[in-house]
């Protein structure tokens, strides 16, 4: 789950957060190099539990991120989500770029529901890019509605959810399975 994770939030980085160059001294000669510009606010925001896992490696490729925990369960019932625990700031600061990571995209209320709290805090849908390990039609209909412009990134997306709203053929609970629970 992290490699995926890492490999994912690499391809969502590319041509999307600002660059600056500047010279470096290797072993043999002074190089010219273009990196991720630290001064820019950037920050991954991993749906607990199991977005943590999808995370895990992220400051291996964009070390000057900051993370906010949002903790999201889901009623196994209604399917509807609920808000159990909230570290994001009041506001994001101006032109922060946020990584939002679920490993489960399926009917989409969680993610929803996360990413209407960022966009309280002050952030545009093109500021957004949501990183998942499965998603499934239903999730990626609702996004596609609800915040025009916004791109999901995502190892593989499963043709439908079953009645309890889950992926199928899926991988089960992200959670458990990460963590052995």
């Amino acid at each position: 789950m992290a490699e995926l994770g890492r490999l994912l939030m690499y391809e969502a980085s590319r041509d999307w957060l600002p660059t600056v160059t500047g010279e470096i001294q290797s072993p043999m000669a002074i190089a010219s190099v273009e990196f991720v510009d630290p001064r820019e606010p950037l920050a991954i925001v991993p749906i607990l539990r199991a977005g943590l896992a999808l995370a895990e490696h992220a400051s291996s490729i964009l070390p000057a991120t900051k993370t906010y925990h949002l903790g999201l369960s889901r009623d196994e019932e209604t399917l509807l989500p609920s808000v159990y625990l909230n570290k994001l700031p009041d506001k994001f600061p101006e032109g922060s770029r946020i990584f939002v990571v679920d490993p489960m995209l399926a009917t989409g209320g969680t993610i929803v529901a996360a990413l209407n709290l960022i966009k309280e805090r002050g952030v545009d849908n093109k500021q957004i890019k949501v990183i998942s390990a499965l998603a499934a039609p239903p999730a990626l209909q609702k996004l596609s509605e609800k915040f025009p412009g916004l791109h999901v990134y995502t190892g593989i997306i499963d043709p439908t959810v079953n009645e309890k709203g889950f992926i199928i053929p899926g991988l089960g609970d992200a959670g458990d399975r990460s963590y052995g629970t």
